[in-house]
């Protein structure tokens, strides 16, 4: 795993903002690093990971609010009130092989990265390797592995909070056309509810108000007609139908497009050590 080292502002003095380091936005995007935001992160890294991660999002939170205090834009002890009141987190989501650890502040995504465990994932609140049924309503088709439809969970076990926007909505339906290997679209499937959250959530104006992934993804196993294990093709098709619906044409961290690749990677990484 690799953390982006922080960018220096171009003005003397000024801080190490979010947005220097990671792909967030909005208010969070806009404030500065500060030394109990990285103190916090470092917390949470060790109580679930057992140490501070190198490279991680810990690490690269400190080197930037050591820059940020050597140029006097903080003071040792501050805290940015985002954080504070929203929180920092680490969390594992379990799937066969692997834990998907994702690090968040104030509920944005700031690293994802790929734990492997050596064995199948049991529980623990995370996507468990599936047999036969897909989970209840779906067919499992093929090998074993991380199934399309437990990605789509993943995404909602990771970022269940967040509006279902166009870029989602093409994305998780790129997933659904690949996981059924049919064109067609399940009327109230997770694409064609996807996309009807979609369009909602454009005549709404309070994110609160809203339908979030978490609310459509949940139980995509369970909804999908079929299913089967992720491959770097399916991965390729639904990161180009996200970003093909995003003004700045990147993907979501732990979003759906991520999700997918992930699985995809450790499918790959199954087969090659089989």
């Amino acid at each position: 795993m690799s953390q982006e080292q922080p960018r220096r502002p171009q003005g003397e003095g000024d801080p190490i903002k979010y947005g220097d380091v990671f792909g967030v936005s909005g208010e969070l995007g806009e404030k500065a690093i500060k030394p109990e935001d990285a103190a916090m992160m470092q917390s949470a890294e060790t109580a679930v990971l057992g140490q501070t991660q190198r490279g991680g999002p810990a690490a690269a939170m400190q080197s930037a609010a050591n820059y940020n205090i050597s140029a006097g834009a903080v003071q040792p002890g501050d805290v940015t009130d985002v954080a504070a009141r929203e929180g920092v987190t680490v969390t594992g989501t379990a799937v066969p092989g692997a834990n998907i650890i994702t690090e968040s502040v104030a509920g944005q995504v700031v690293g994802q990265y790929i734990q492997p465990t050596g064995g199948m994932a049991q529980g623990g609140g995370g996507v468990e390797e599936q047999q036969g049924s897909g989970g209840g309503g779906g067919q499992q088709q093929g090998g074993g592995g991380i199934t399309i439809g437990q990605a789509l969970e993943a995404t909602a076990q990771t970022i269940p909070g967040k509006p279902i926007d166009q870029s989602d909505a093409a994305a998780i339906q790129a997933a659904e056309i690949r996981a059924t290997g049919s064109n067609i679209i399940t009327p109230g499937g997770v694409a064609a509810t996807a996309q009807s959250a979609a369009a909602y959530n454009e005549s709404m104006m309070r994110d609160e108000d809203k339908v979030k992934l978490g609310d459509v993804l949940s139980g995509a196993t369970t909804v999908l007609p079929a299913d089967r294990p992720a491959t770097r093709q399916d991965a390729e098709g639904v990161v180009g139908a996200e970003i093909r619906n995003k003004q700045d044409m990147s993907t979501s961290p732990g979003g759906v497009a991520a999700s997918v690749t992930v699985a995809a990677r450790l499918n790959e990484r199954s087969q090659q050590q089989s």
